[in-house]
């Protein structure tokens, strides 16, 4: 039976990923965890977080789990959620934070005097609510995704990778920002695919199904 880790590092919005995955795969064993055994057997593993990212990184590191984490991304199918995908570069401004560093790049806020729309209206911090993704090259967790599907958004930071090749995704708010990586095994989103219904199901059946291979 594939077995699925949910890592539990004491922060973030488990039980709704975890939910969405038993829905996706209900031939699947989802466990929500944070033994450091039970994630290293998993065959995927899921990163979530909604939460501050030094709050987060501390849970992190109290947990005992960075290292596990660091493992599980260098050899299997691995899937950063929100926090999740942050957590991966080397810093964010949250803090700051010194993050994984496990890709080049660091994490920014949205800077209020870029926010202003050309009618005079000014979008808010955080981003929330749903934006259409645009997908910036093949990939198959994008399988039977179109091109532009809407996803929904939660977040006052997003990531600037350090290398464009990175980028699987961007959307505006208002200007275009990064909000799917890719490399190797691992993918990270900054949407909340669990609350972004068909398109969202299907971004993490595609997961499930998924080898690890570009």
């Amino acid at each position: 039976m594939l077995k699925i880790a949910v890592i539990d590092y004491g922060m973030g919005n488990l039980r709704s990923v975890a939910k969405a995955l038993v829905h996706v795969a209900p031939d699947a064993r989802i466990v929500v965890t944070g033994d450091p055994g039970a994630i290293r057997d998993a065959a995927r593993v899921v990163l979530p977080g909604q939460s501050a990212m030094p709050d987060s990184m501390a849970s992190l590191d109290a947990t005992g789990l960075r290292d596990v984490v660091l493992e599980c991304l260098r050899d299997r199918p691995f899937l950063g959620v929100c926090l999740g995908l942050q957590m991966l570069f080397d810093e964010s401004e949250e803090g700051p934070t010194t993050c994984l560093g496990a890709l080049p790049g660091r994490v920014r806020r949205f800077r209020e005097e870029e926010l202003h729309l050309s009618a005079g209206e000014r979008l808010k911090i955080p981003h929330m609510g749903w934006s259409p993704v645009r997908q910036m090259r093949a990939h198959r967790l994008w399988n039977g995704i179109a091109d532009g599907e809407r996803f929904y958004f939660a977040h006052s930071y997003y990531p600037v990778p350090a290398e464009d090749e990175l980028t699987a995704a961007v959307t505006t708010y208002p200007a275009p920002f990064t909000c799917a990586i890719a490399r190797a095994n691992i993918f990270a989103v900054q949407f909340h695919p669990e609350k972004s219904q068909r398109a969202g199901l299907r971004l993490l059946a595609n997961f499930v199904a998924w080898d690890g291979k570009p």
